[in-house]
């Protein structure tokens, strides 16, 4: 069992296959792209050239779920996958080298509340299909 699917199985009790691995990272993009987005705004609207960490729009729940990866992560060692995806798009404004140093562990909290909302949306799902990702990531977009 890969990790990918450790972590999914050990934060939600769910059973992923490599299908859910292109829609993993497609939503991982998505929203680190997102995140980074309202980052760069920040930066900008503070006469700054560099996007540093303070400019990303952690909320109170994401914070949260970082946490609660820190702690699951210590079982499964996903941040050194994590890190392969956290290749950030090029924007006008370059993050700073702590911000970078971040992206693991901000997945990880992003994936970690994916696998939760997989869960409270449909608590009977233990293999999610392609309208529980669909379902779970508009969530998302409307939320970040």
């Amino acid at each position: 069992m890969s990790r990918f699917e450790r972590f999914f199985r050990a934060a939600a009790s769910l059973d992923v296959d490599k299908n859910d691995l292109k829609r993993y990272s497609d939503f991982v993009d998505g929203k680190l792209y997102d995140l980074l987005l309202v980052a760069q705004a920040a930066a900008k609207a503070n006469d700054r050239d560099i996007v540093e960490l303070w400019d990303l729009p952690i909320t109170k729940g994401l914070q949260e779920s970082i946490h609660r990866f820190r702690r699951l992560d210590e079982e499964i060692e996903l941040k050194p996958i994590l890190e392969q995806l956290a290749a950030h798009p090029l924007l006008d404004r370059a993050p700073s080298e702590e911000t970078e140093a971040r992206y693991p562990e901000i997945i990880g909290g992003l994936s970690l509340a994916l696998a939760e909302t997989f869960k409270i949306m449909y608590p009977d799902v233990k293999n999610p299909q392609t309208k529980h990702w669909e379902g779970a990531t508009a969530i998302f977009d409307l939320l970040l």
